[in-house]
């Protein structure tokens, strides 16, 4: 057989298939890195600990200081700051409702807020086969593709994925509203960090995890029926 010959009977395997990010870059570039989860995190322990220790306002004025602290310090190292932003965001909202009600517990209402409306939009959003967990995938890993909605694999995954997180986001919403309602201030503040990035890290590692196998498994099928 000719070199000709060889390489016309090799079969045309197209464009290069790009390669998927694995689960642990996906999951460090949206959780931030271990820096991030430590940086959104001190603020709210900021808090905890010196409202525990002293009265209202110094808490709200450290933990405002501390997440600012934490943004300015990223923006002069030329760190990513989407996650400090969102974070001094939240804090600062918290503290200004707290400062003018003058009421600790205030400090975490919005985030009770936040999450009561992004779990019903999740839930919502799956009733009406729009997930939502599908569209922001498209965004954050997809690079503004949205191929998925031709698949029906695809779109039954990122269906039951946007419950999931729906259902999860009510339940650890549902225990920090019931602190709140029975004003166990310092209980409020534990859960707070207990229920913050724990779930959505477990949550984001189920997602990755799942749509690459079903990904992986859709490439796969016209080989195996070839």
């Amino acid at each position: 057989m000719t070199t000709g010959q060889h390489r016309a009977a090799e079969p045309d395997t197209g464009p290069e298939e790009e390669r998927l990010p694995t689960i642990a870059e996906q999951m460090a570039d949206q959780l931030g890195g271990w820096r991030g989860l430590v940086e959104s995190s001190i603020p709210v322990v900021v808090f905890v600990v010196a409202n525990v220790l002293g009265e209202l306002r110094p808490a709200v004025i450290a933990s405002v200081a501390v997440a600012l602290a934490i943004a300015v310090l990223r923006l002069v190292q030329r760190r990513p700051v989407r996650h400090a932003v969102n974070g001094l965001f939240g804090i600062a909202v918290g503290a200004a409702i707290a400062w003018r009600t003058g009421d600790e517990r205030d400090f975490y209402l919005p985030g009770i807020l936040y999450g009561i409306g992004y779990g019903l939009a999740l839930l919502l959003s799956a009733a009406i086969r729009q997930p939502l967990v599908g569209w922001i995938w498209s965004v954050l890993v997809a690079k503004g593709r949205s191929e998925w909605r031709d698949d029906p694999r695809l779109v039954k995954t990122f269906t039951g994925l946007t419950v999931l997180w729906g259902v999860v986001w009510l339940a650890k919403v549902g225990v920090q509203a019931g602190l709140y309602l029975a004003q166990q201030d310092t209980a409020l503040g534990v859960a707070r960090l207990a229920l913050g990035y724990p779930p959505y890290a477990l949550l984001l590692l189920i997602t990755v995890w799942t749509v690459r196998r079903v990904t992986r498994e859709t490439r796969s099928a016209p080989l195996a029926g070839g």
